[in-house]
């Protein structure tokens, strides 16, 4: 069912003290929504929370990492106390990593499926049979075209993105077998101007990596160019996420110019050939 009216309702966003989650916040404050925000960054959360003076709606903030089921459990529970409902849900923390699959290290793999992947079910997991029983809500997945496409230099994010698309899928696929009018969206971006590519800011104890190769080091720097060159500002992937809520749709492409890329890769499946590089298609 959409929402067709999210005025007076209630948005959480997690990864919401930056980029696309503060860009979220703000454009659901625009519609009149109360809102429930979270992160691991404090003072951002705050500085989105300053944001928000002036909109005439209700907000909560609590640090939250994602990747612990009982954290997000908590906050669930925060929100429905303090703010008596909740009907969109946006798992929308994300972090990235750059270079070639086997100069992942273990820790780095478990931080970045910690936040991108079980951050996400987490949320899902928490959130979803509480708007099942109110038999109204929507759940928004913050993945990427990384999740559709296979891009050299990315591979961790590309797994991490690629187990949420098919895990919002099958969530949709779950909530219709049981007749179930909460709705669900994916959000595949691709680049856009955001912090995503400094992710090591967050990093937690322990991940970092000491030395790191040149080619890492380029495609760090690489994907730093292509972020900061993003053509759609973070409000705009925002706005696209507010209509996507009202219109009940499920797969959010905000930049079409990438569905070349992702049918080449559907066209190699189904054809059982090599596939080729998405960012060397001619």
């Amino acid at each position: 069912m959409a929402l067709n009216e999210l005025a007076g309702k209630v948005a959480v966003v997690t990864g919401a003290a930056s980029g696309l989650g503060r860009a979220m916040a703000l454009a659901f404050a625009d519609e009149g929504m109360h809102l429930a925000l979270a992160d691991v960054d404090d003072a951002g959360l705050q500085e989105t929370r300053t944001r928000l003076d002036g909109k005439d709606v209700k907000s909560i903030v609590m640090r939250l990492d994602v990747s612990k089921a009982s954290e997000v459990e908590a906050f669930a529970r925060k929100c429905f106390q303090e703010l008596g409902a909740v009907h969109v849900v946006c798992n929308n923390a994300g972090v990235a990593l750059s270079g070639p699959v086997w100069e992942t290290s273990e820790a780095e793999w478990q931080w970045i499926l910690g936040v991108n992947l079980l951050g996400v079910v987490n949320g899902v997991r928490a959130f979803a049979p509480r708007l099942i029983a109110q038999d109204e809500g929507h759940i928004v997945n913050t993945a990427s075209v990384a999740g559709l496409i296979s891009p050299p230099g990315m591979g961790a994010y590309c797994v991490s993105k690629h187990a949420v698309v098919t895990l919002s899928e099958a969530l949709h696929h779950d909530l219709r077998e049981r007749g179930s009018r909460v709705g669900v969206s994916l959000l595949c971006p691709a680049y856009v101007p955001t912090g995503i590519a400094d992710s090591e800011r967050n990093q937690p104890p322990g991940v970092s990596v000491s030395s790191k190769s040149n080619e890492r080091v380029a495609k760090e720097a690489a994907l730093r160019k292509a972020v900061a060159a993003g053509k759609l500002s973070a409000d705009d992937v925002a706005r696209a996420v507010v209509a996507a809520v009202k219109e009940n749709r499920f797969y959010v492409l905000t930049h079409p110019g990438i569905k070349g890329a992702v049918r080449a890769r559907m066209e190699d499946v189904l054809e059982e050939r090599v596939p080729r590089d998405p960012l060397r298609l001619k």
